[in-house]
C-alpha cells in the first residue's frame, strides 16, 4: 500500500535518496504522487473556472467585474499559475452564480451513488490550511452537497460578497469549538450543535481554540420551504 500523507512525500523521498539505494515500493509512491491529479489541484480549478465562465458567456474582463478580482490576477488563476485563497475564490463564485461546492464539483466525475472515503477530492486554502472535502457523491444531480472541513487552532476566514439566492446551509459541528459572524448576529457551536444560515450576507468563520475544528456543511440549492 502506498502511504502518501500531505506534503510529506516528497521530503521522505529525498531522505531515501541521500541515505542510500531506494526501494522500488518507494519510486512507484513517489511516481504516483507525482502524477497524480491531486497535485494539479491549481490547473484543475482554473479549468474549471473558465468552463464555467465560457458556459455563462462571460469574458475574462466580465467576470473580473463581476467578481470585484483583477483581470490580471483571474487570468493566472484560469492558467493554473496561482493558487487561490478561498476568499478569493468565493468571490469569483460570486461572480458565477455558483456556490464554492459548485466549483469545486467536477464537470466531468463518473456518477455513482456512493462516494467512497478514499476518493473524496479535497483541497487546503493556502492562506488559512483549512482542508475543505467534497463528500456528496458526485453526478447524481441531487439539489443537496455535503462537504466536510477541518479547521486549524486560531484560523479565522471572513466571505463577504457571496450571494445565492434560493441556497441555504446547515453547519454541523462535529469535533471542536466554532464561532460564526453573520453581520450583526455571532454564534459560537459546540459539537453537535448546528446553525442554518442563508447565502445572504457576510459570514465569518473562526477556531477560537488551539484544537483542530471539524464541521460539515449541508449545502441545499432548492430554496427555502413555504
Amino acid at each position: 500500500m502506498c502511504f502518501r500523507p500531505e506534503s510529506a512525500l516528497p521530503v521522505a523521498f529525498s531522505i531515501a535518496v541521500q541515505s542510500g539505494p531506494v526501494d522500488s515500493n518507494i519510486l512507484e509512491c513517489h511516481a504516483q504522487h507525482m502524477s497524480s491529479p491531486e497535485t494539479d489541484i491549481d490547473g484543475r480549478i482554473g479549468a474549471r473556472i473558465r468552463g464555467l465562465r465560457a458556459d455563462r458567456g462571460l469574458t475574462l474582463d466580465g467576470l473580473a467585474r463581476l467578481a470585484d478580482v483583477s483581470r490580471a490576477m483571474l487570468s493566472r488563476i484560469e492558467r493554473g499559475e496561482s493558487s487561490p485563497t478561498a476568499q478569493l475564490l468565493v468571490k469569483i463564485c460570486g461572480g458565477l452564480s455558483v456556490t464554492l461546492s459548485a466549483l469545486f464539483a467536477e464537470a466531468e466525475a463518473p456518477v455513482s451513488p456512493v462516494s467512497r472515503r478514499a476518493q473524496h477530492a479535497t483541497w487546503r486554502d493556502p492562506a488559512t490550511g483549512y482542508l475543505r472535502r467534497n463528500i456528496s457523491p458526485p453526478g447524481t444531480g441531487s439539489s443537496v452537497d455535503i462537504v466536510e472541513v477541518e479547521f486549524p487552532p486560531a484560523a479565522s476566514v471572513g466571505f463577504d460578497n457571496h450571494r445565492a439566492a434560493g441556497t441555504d446551509q446547515h453547519v454541523w459541528v462535529l469535533e471542536g469549538t466554532l464561532e460564526l459572524e453573520l453581520a450583526d448576529e455571532a454564534y459560537r457551536l459546540e459539537a453537535g450543535d448546528c446553525l442554518m444560515m442563508r447565502f445572504d450576507r457576510p459570514i465569518l468563520f473562526r477556531n477560537p481554540t488551539k484544537r483542530l475544528v471539524r464541521y460539515a456543511v449541508i449545502i441545499s440549492h432548492g430554496g427555502p420551504k413555504p
